[in-house]
């Protein structure tokens, strides 16, 4: 039995079309946050997106990536969090210095809440992109699957300096249900109710620090749920040097040589990890080289 706190584990009601979704960020979370020094007000919103993400993910019918993104005109204006399809996350927040504690709604400002499903090779992208209603991240996830994927869904959200938690539960459509389950799943029309009620018990403190499958043995002894095999959840940025160099050569040789001659070096920065990449007057023009020798063109990413 799995018991690392960087777990997703999923989980099913039988004879209710409900599936529910567990997960417990620990070293994860501290990678995504290591070399950054958020507040915590910053630190708390950047870490229930991520968990978010870890759960909404767990929903992919394709290998990729899920991306929530809030964006609005407040002292917090942006928040980014990744999970892709093997459970890999990847985050970054933006904020004013000044920025005090407050509900999501005031620290956003006037503010949209987007969630984009990209394919692995980047050949599909889907966005949907809402107002941002609620004071809760939870609230407002909850209000763009009711508004946008019409399904019923509630979330917990919480998170600390070390560990970030989070749980969800989501009717499924009827037509996803079996026809030998669908006559018991009718029959249960309070089922959604008493799951949501129970569900509701939970503390922060029980989902940061109790292990997953206590946690469901506490809010659904009496129910019959089916476990699945628990995935684990990583950290992993996607930036390297090879990345940059593409990107570099995509705004052609006489920029980048007009930037060498400026500044003597070119620094990019990946706010995502915080690594620095650099390129002096040599590096620039081995970009170049390089993709002469390959045959590549000098604008191909």
């Amino acid at each position: 039995m799995n018991t690392s706190k960087d777990t997703l584990q999923r989980f099913l009601f039988e004879n209710i079309s409900i599936r529910g979704e567990l997960t417990q960020l620990h070293k994860s979370w501290q990678a995504v946050t290591e070399n950054h020094h958020y507040p915590p007000v910053v630190r708390d919103v950047l870490a229930q997106m991520l968990v978010a993400g870890v759960l909404l993910a767990a929903t992919l019918k394709f290998k990729g990536r899920i991306i929530l993104q809030i964006q609005g005109k407040g002292a917090l204006p942006l928040v980014v969090a990744e999970c892709t399809s093997e459970e890999a996350i990847r985050g970054l927040a933006h904020y004013s210095d000044d920025i005090k504690a407050d509900s999501l709604k005031n620290l956003v400002g006037d503010g949209q809440l987007a969630i984009t499903l990209e394919t692995e090779n980047k050949t599909e992208r889907y966005q949907s992109i809402v107002e941002l209603v609620g004071e809760t991240v939870a609230d407002a996830i909850e209000h763009y699957l009711e508004t946008s994927e019409q399904l019923s869904t509630r979330l917990w959200l919480t998170a600390n300096a070390k560990t970030a938690a989070g749980l969800l539960i989501q009717k499924l459509p009827q037509e996803s249900v079996d026809e030998e389950s669908l006559h018991q799943v009718q029959a249960d029309e309070d089922g959604w109710n008493r799951v949501e009620q129970l569900s509701a018990t939970i503390s922060d403190d029980e989902l940061l620090g109790l292990d997953v499958y206590e946690v469901i043995h506490r809010l659904y002894h009496e129910e019959d749920v089916r476990l699945f095999e628990s995935e684990p959840v990583f950290f992993r940025c996607t930036c390297s040097k090879d990345r940059v160099a593409n990107m570099l050569r995509g705004l052609g040789q006489s920029e980048v040589d007009a930037i060498i001659d400026s500044e003597k070096l070119i620094s990019i920065h990946c706010e995502f990890c915080n690594h620095q990449y650099d390129f002096d007057a040599v590096d620039a023009k081995l970009l170049f080289t390089n993709s002469l020798l390959t045959g590549n063109s000098p604008t191909q990413h």
